[in-house]
């Protein structure tokens, strides 16, 4: 599957969104909000800790991991355990994140799973985390038949892509979702925070439009080896 594109160009303006974003959430919660603590009597310190896991932990980590197969001049059993390792960073991340979500829930009287956002968040990180387990046992270990891992292969992409997707569409209802509680509460709509909320998500999903965008185009020629024989 392929864009006749090349891809690299792609990963890297994916690459500097991921910064970028990762960022402009610090900025956010750090100047904004107050910074971040899994304890706290300020409860909203331990809100801070979610968007900031899900987004550069979750997100940021997940994207990576897509894209590093078409990013990085390695080889394909390098970039295989890189990849692995991303997508695990990310699976950790996104459940200390819910939980930190949870948390600050019920140390506030605030119920749960009760929105969108919350809904396909959980179906994401669940989603997520059996598409990691099943790629781990299918491709890295105990491995399954050449069989096995060619049939498997396109459906792992593709419903990889269709997670990191669900994730993104839920990132983007949870900064909506949050900003509207704020402005609810009296933040200025057009002040400096809305504003920087709101770019915040857009740089997200455009960080993730180009993770799919590299995941589609054509990947870079593998390295050359030393095919030398002596004659």
């Amino acid at each position: 599957m392929g864009l006749g594109i090349a891809a690299l160009p792609l990963t890297f303006v994916a690459h500097v969104l991921a910064v970028v974003a990762s960022v402009l959430v610090v900025v956010w919660v750090v100047n904004f909000r107050g910074g971040l603590s899994f304890d706290s009597p300020n409860k909203s310190l331990i809100f801070n800790i979610h968007p900031v896991l899900m987004l550069i932990g979750f997100i940021v980590h997940g994207g990576e991991a897509i894209i590093s197969y078409k990013a990085l001049p390695l080889k394909k059993e390098v970039k295989k355990l890189i990849h692995l390792v991303f997508h695990a960073i990310a699976t950790i991340a996104g459940i200390v994140g819910i939980y930190a979500a949870f948390k600050y829930h019920n140390e506030s009287g605030i119920a749960n799973l009760y929105s969108l956002h919350s809904w396909f968040g959980i179906a994401a990180l669940f989603l997520y985390a059996h598409q990691w387990l099943y790629g781990f046992v299918v491709f890295f270990y105990p491995g399954g038949s050449p069989a096995i891992r060619r049939g498997s292969f396109p459906w792992h992409s593709l419903f990889g892509l269709f997670v990191f997707v669900l994730a993104i569409g839920t990132a983007s209802l949870g900064f909506l979702e949050k900003l509207t509680f704020l402005e609810n509460g009296g933040l200025d709509k057009y002040g400096s925070e809305a504003i920087l909320v709101n770019i915040t998500a857009i740089v997200t999903v455009l960080f993730g439009v180009f993770v799919v965008f590299s995941a589609i185009a054509d990947a870079p020629p593998p390295p050359a080896t030393d095919d030398y024989q002596p004659i």
